[in-house]
């Protein structure tokens, strides 16, 4: 049996023992967390951080969470409407006047947080990327695809640039800048966007599904699904998440490194009325403003049936989201509970039920503490 460290309440032994057989079955390496009223009952981590399998996973060992990000800086977002220096419910524009062109104007700041702004797709070249005035022009440039706010299509990189700017164009600090000043470091957790040199020795490069290799694409995840949008976007490979350039670069969709604990402890936030450990980001009411529904239906891009609130999935009386290689975190208010896992290893999407069957372990705990409580 694979050899878990850390820590965790007896209740929750479901979740090691999980991870464990994740591991056993072939993973590489990864870390999961639970948090409860802001404090950790699971804080466990297992597996190699190299694909050698050479190197141990360690306590502090970081990794890329991909689309995990999107619920950083949705609560970027959500942060600035609670103080009132963001309306959710106002053109993009007032705030990013160059994002009226194309037929722009009535984009709404919801519409972006919900995918319902009508530009799912990145065409631009991938060194763009990095370039966040390039990045955010290009997009301030763009035609929607459809009438904004009448249908879903998950901007999958285009988010985070489009949620970005708005920030930027409010506080005069990037993202990463606010999160970091705002977020991450009044809560010390572990977690960046926009990864500075000296954490370098900590990550953990993402590995291909078995019989791929680092040109596997994000794209191939949704090989499968008949698109009813039209564009074609530009491929995003393994070797580009794993290149230096994207971890300097701000990229609030995708680019966010951390661990299980501190996605947890970041978004306990959301499931703790906006108060963590003595240090209150927003009001209940701006946690609440989160979950309100703002689409239901098929998503254009996912081809399913999805749920959208202000920058979280919901599922019922959860809420989170997870990320191109398996990453997750799940936020369940009423339990005031985060479960968080990431890891190194993809998995082929259709086949990679990992993060639910680790939020189901959990459950087994969580059941129990209400029992005992």
């Amino acid at each position: 049996m694979a050899d878990i460290q850390g820590s965790y309440d007896d209740l929750f032994t479901a979740v090691p023992t999980a991870l464990a057989a994740l591991l056993d079955g072939g993973d590489l390496g990864g870390s999961v967390a639970v948090f409860v009223d802001g404090e950790p009952v699971v804080d466990v981590w297992g597996g190699f951080a190299d694909a050698a399998r050479g190197v141990p996973w360690q306590r502090d060992t970081i990794v890329n969470v991909w689309s995990v990000t999107k619920t950083m800086t949705a609560l970027c977002a959500l942060v600035l409407a609670d103080r009132g220096e963001l309306d959710p419910d106002v053109p993009v524009a007032r705030y990013w006047p160059e994002f009226a062109a194309a037929g722009k104007e009535a984009v709404l700041v919801r519409h972006l947080l919900s995918h319902t702004a009508g530009l799912p797709d990145w065409d631009g070249p991938v060194a763009d990327i990095y370039d966040w005035p390039a990045a955010t022009a290009r997009l301030a440039a763009q035609a929607p695809q459809w009438e904004p706010g009448t249908a879903a299509g998950y901007h999958s990189l285009t988010q985070g640039f489009l949620v970005g700017e708005v920030v930027r164009r409010i506080t005069g600090r990037s993202p990463g800048e606010f999160f970091a000043d705002e977020i991450a470091g009044p809560l010390g957790a572990d977690f960046r966007m926009g990864l500075p040199a000296e954490h370098d020795h900590r990550v953990a490069l993402t590995v291909p599904p078995p019989s791929r290799d680092e040109d596997y694409t994000a794209g191939a995840a949704r090989s499968d699904v008949a698109r009813t949008v039209t564009a074609t976007p530009t491929a995003i490979r393994l070797r580009d998440g794993n290149s230096v350039a994207w971890r300097r670069a701000q990229i609030p969709a995708a680019s966010g490194f951390g661990n299980a604990r501190s996605v947890a402890l970041v978004q306990s936030a959301m499931a703790c009325g906006g108060s963590v450990r003595g240090v209150r980001l927003l009001s209940r009411a701006g946690c609440d403003r989160a979950w309100e529904e703002q689409f239901s239906g098929e998503d254009r891009v996912l081809g399913m049936p999805i749920s959208w609130g202000l920058g979280y999935g919901r599922f019922g009386g959860t809420y989170g989201w997870g990320g191109w290689g398996g990453s997750t975190v799940m936020i369940d208010p009423e339990a005031r509970a985060v479960v968080a896992y990431v890891t190194n290893q993809m998995r082929e999407p259709a086949q990679d039920t990992r993060g639910l069957d680790l939020v189901m372990a959990a459950y087994d705990g969580l059941q129990g503490l209400r029992a005992g409580g």
